[in-house]
């Protein structure tokens, strides 16, 4: 795996991000002292550069599984520069220990905004719609902008990162994948990404092949989570028919039934119809059926007048509840999935 990386790494001659030491990581986090989060992948501390700015600091664990997400991450957002995608600044490989140096986001993820906990300042609707508007634009250039097509496999709330002006930036490649601009069917050996976030044709071969809107159906998901302000899942609802809010807010919208906001403004709810309404068109159950990133774009900075209502997205009015933790992931190496994972494709 270490021949793997540094045979990479001397391949790449577009690449902006600095190789940093070992010691030069140490050094710009203070021996690691300020811990900021960790998940599965390992852990981030903040730090700072020898120039001054602030840096966030991803310590990858497990050096065996992490190699390829480590070459995936360099290899996508080491050849970009977006306003709405996180900057990978440098990068340090010395044997097993491998870092990541990304500029630093002070408020975190988005998650921690939209999904109300105690103690959390909720954003005001105006801001949650200007945030999943940079998010798709985010997204857009991923798949538009680049010489090559970046297609990130992860899009979920905990992965869209706000700096101090709460502009968002999608962050964690981990997962992403890069395919020529001519490419518009991929191949993958197994389903990737965040189980409530996972394109059905992921699982369900037969109806469509797997290209960039698998991102646009992970966009979609995030959307409706933004709009309503609760997991897409929920298993403590009011009534059962809530559970699965994809599935009730098409039947509300359909019979002509809003979602009632508490003190919003005439104006406010229209952004909130909106954004559910270009979701929808997001997460139709056919790759074929789905708008691009780029019409995506253009409807949520249209007027909610000139949007027209999708057809049902979902194969049946009642989607099965998944049988484990809609947040587990999914990476790259799981060669298939346990039968009783497969139930939580029901879901998507």
């Amino acid at each position: 795996m270490y021949d793997a990386i540094e045979e990479f790494l001397q391949s790449q001659i577009n690449l902006t991000p600095i190789r940093y030491s070992y010691s030069n990581i140490r050094k710009m986090s203070k021996g690691f002292k300020d811990k900021l989060g960790e998940g599965g992948y390992g852990s981030v501390y903040r730090g700072k550069l020898e120039s001054g700015p602030l840096v966030a600091i991803k310590m990858l664990g497990n050096p065996k599984a992490n190699g390829q997400e480590f070459i995936n991450e360099v290899a996508t957002i080491g050849r970009i520069h977006h306003m709405n995608v996180v900057q990978l600044i440098g990068f340090c490989v010395e044997g097993p220990k491998r870092a990541l140096i990304y500029e630093f986001m002070p408020n975190g993820s988005l998650e921690k905004y939209i999904f109300s906990r105690e103690g959390s300042i909720p954003l005001s609707i105006e801001k949650t719609y200007k945030i999943s508007l940079r998010v798709a634009h985010g997204i857009e250039y991923l798949h538009q902008g680049c010489d090559m097509q970046i297609l990130h496999f992860d899009i979920k709330p905990h992965n869209i990162l706000l700096n101090e002006n709460f502009i968002p930036k999608v962050s964690d490649f981990g997962l992403a994948k890069l395919y020529s601009t001519n490419d518009s069917i991929v191949s993958l050996t197994a389903a990737r990404g965040t189980l409530g976030y996972i394109a059905p044709e992921l699982f369900y071969k037969n109806i469509g092949g797997v290209s960039y809107k698998a991102d646009v159906y992970s966009f979609g998901m995030l959307l409706l989570e933004m709009a309503s302000r609760r997991k897409n899942v929920n298993a403590s609802a009011d009534h059962s028919s809530q559970i699965y809010f994809p599935t009730w807010v098409y039947g509300q919208f359909s019979e002509g039934n809003y979602i009632e906001i508490e003190d919003a403004t005439e104006e406010e709810k229209k952004i909130v119809k909106k954004m559910i309404i270009v979701a929808l068109w997001c997460i139709q159950m056919k790759p074929s059926d789905r708008p691009s990133m780029n019409k995506v774009v253009e409807m949520l900075e249209g007027e909610v007048e000139c949007l027209q209502m999708p057809s049902k997205p979902f194969l049946s009015s009642s989607p099965a509840r998944p049988t484990g933790d809609v947040g587990d992931n999914l990476n790259s190496t799981s060669s298939s999935f346990q039968s009783g994972e497969s139930n939580q494709s029901a879901i998507l």
